[in-house]
């Protein structure tokens, strides 16, 4: 059985009902996430089998390919664990609702993420899980130094905008030994982090702090043996005024990770970028802008991590 080529992947025909394909577009992409959210607690087989109008729909847009009675999922949704299979979902499911609000006429640029109701922040913080796996699982063991830094007793991570704080409990999981101190600018996201925490009741969410502050008021000095920066969550100003701080704020050897958007293939999906960044108040920075940016503030040693298909490119440069 072969890969699905490009041109057996969805091409959307707009010539004589534009709005119709749209919306069934729209349809397919809740399919993809409903099945990636199932499969992250059942084997892929079963889940395809118990929806067969689902799978139809997946099948319809290329996503699904056969094999006599076998069906295979797209390879860019292959995940390797239940885990990361949840995070995939949620992460369309929060880009999703996003949409709705947009069609809504719900505000966006003015508050950003503040505008957000609950289940979208936790949609998108549950998402941020994926992302801490990565960085623990891949960039850190890539990156001289690191990992021995943060098995040492004491060691600290500084999370920026954490949200519910998923990213710094897979983070503290990850490393038994390491404080994580979560910061983010929104109160109420800090209100939904707490309970999260408590709710997963582990050692790990217990070597967790939250406060709350924007990256821009970062100023310890030679403190953290890594920062986390989600860079397109920052307006471009204030990524601009906090880079400095943050860097400062690395002990001497030590590391910053910061997430960047990928890079978009086609027009569409650069539009789209564009006008989803100026809502929710962030910045389309890419991977190599950063990684020039990164260089021009002193840092070496820069080097970038491509995550899941559609995911964040991760962009790390190390402290003299």
């Amino acid at each position: 059985m072969s890969k699905p080529s490009p041109s057996s992947v969805l091409s959307l025909d707009l010539s004589d009902d534009p709005s119709g394909g749209l919306e069934a577009a729209t349809w397919a992409l809740a399919a993809l996430i409903a099945t990636l959210d199932d499969a992250a607690t059942k084997p892929l087989a079963d889940v395809l089998a118990a929806d067969p109008q689902r799978t139809a729909v997946l099948e319809a847009v290329g996503l699904i390919q056969r094999d006599g009675e076998t069906l295979m999922l797209h390879s860019s949704y292959q995940y390797p664990d239940g885990p990361t299979n949840r995070s995939a979902a949620q992460a369309r499911l929060s880009s999703l609702r996003q949409a709705v609000a947009a069609a809504a006429g719900e505000p966006g640029e003015a508050g950003g993420w503040a505008d957000q109701d609950d289940e979208v922040l936790r949609n998108q913080g549950r998402a941020s899980a994926g992302t801490g796996r990565a960085i623990a699982g891949k960039v850190v063991p890539a990156l001289p130094g690191l990992a021995e830094r943060l098995e040492g007793r004491g060691s600290r991570i500084l999370d920026i905008g954490t949200g519910i704080g998923a990213l710094a409990l897979a983070l503290a999981e990850a490393f038994p030994r390491a404080e994580v101190v979560g910061i983010d600018v929104m109160e109420r996201v800090l209100g939904l982090a707490r309970k999260e925490l408590a709710g997963a009741g582990t050692e790990a969410a217990g070597r967790i702090t939250l406060r709350h502050a924007h990256a821009v008021d970062v100023a310890e000095q030679a403190a953290y043996d890594m920062v986390w920066l989600p860079a397109p969550f920052l307006a471009e100003a204030a990524l601009t005024r906090a880079l400095p701080r943050l860097i400062e704020a690395l002990k001497p050897g030590a590391w910053i990770v910061v997430g960047t958007n990928p890079a978009a293939p086609d027009p569409l999906r650069r539009a789209v970028a564009g006008w989803h960044a100026t809502r929710n108040g962030g910045n389309a920075y890419g991977a190599d802008r950063m990684t020039k940016t990164l260089t021009m503030h002193g840092l070496r040693d820069a080097r970038q991590f491509p995550t899941v298909p559609g995911g964040p490119v991760l962009v790390a440069a190390r402290r003299d």
